[in-house]
């Protein structure tokens, strides 16, 4: 099990600009290895990992099982895959994850991954994203999803996510870029890959107490920022029916 203490950053494009940048907590777990005793799985701990809050319905997951039936649904080859889980882990059984990303390994390099996007409204949806040929996705690849749930209330449903996921053996560097015209956002996410271990995870719930609670916070802080600002508020809308969607395409980026 891996520790990655991480910083995100979120940066609103068009006409009403904000952004802002802070510390997360994500592990990194195939579900299956030992960890420090400072975490567990599926039982109450410091921090945990709930297989029912991953893999499937909100609240009704079935952890790694669930992606392995995804990927064989889509064809991939999974003799000889890794499974891992990136995520931010329960603290004291309070959960909530913005996204967390369910990734499937070969020869050392993510060559598919889905990103698990919940919102506030209790609801959820994953972008399956890959190759139609299942090579490795490197920091040169965007792949195109097109924006079917709703996140915020400043946002419309349309247009479409573009994921940049480069994981190497030392650091994850993660940018999501959504685009509606000239209206989006960029999220990213960067962290060094290191061991977890009693001691890591003890500094970080003492750096960053409540866990979940200290996320929802800062989302909420930051839709008052908006708010103030005279973003335009929509209504919500229904979670789309299909819980999984593909990516459309895939582009190399040529510098």
């Amino acid at each position: 099990m891996q520790h990655i203490q991480a910083q995100t950053y979120h940066a609103r494009r068009g006409r009403l600009k904000n952004a802002f940048r802070y510390g997360v907590d994500f592990v990194l777990t195939d579900f299956q290895e030992k960890g420090p005793r400072v975490i567990s799985f599926d039982r109450f701990n410091l921090w945990s990992l709930n297989s029912d809050r991953h893999g499937g319905p909100r609240n009704a997951g079935q952890g790694v099982s669930w992606f392995r039936d995804i990927l064989l649904e889509r064809g991939f080859p999974l003799d000889g895959a890794e499974l891992l889980l990136l995520t931010q882990p329960s603290y004291l059984g309070l959960h909530f994850n913005p996204v967390s990303f369910w990734i499937a390994v070969r020869d050392g390099s993510p060559c598919a991954f889905v990103a698990e996007v919940n919102n506030t409204f209790g609801h959820r949806h994953c972008y399956f994203c890959a190759h139609d040929d299942f090579r490795p996705i490197t920091r040169d690849d965007r792949i195109t999803a097109d924006k079917l749930m709703h996140v915020s209330p400043f946002q419309k449903v349309e247009g479409q996510y573009r994921f940049v996921f480069d994981m190497t053996d030392a650091a994850f560097n993660i940018r999501i870029t959504y685009e509606n015209g000239d209206q989006g956002v960029l999220a990213t996410l960067t962290g060094l890959r290191k061991t977890a271990t009693n001691a890591s995870l003890i500094r970080a719930a003492v750096r960053r107490p409540f866990g979940a609670g200290r996320v929802v916070a800062l989302i909420y802080w930051q839709a008052l920022i908006l708010y103030i600002k005279r973003a335009p508020f929509l209504k919500k809308p229904p979670p789309p029916e299909a819980l999984v969607s593909d990516s459309q395409n895939t582009q190399r980026h040529r510098s």
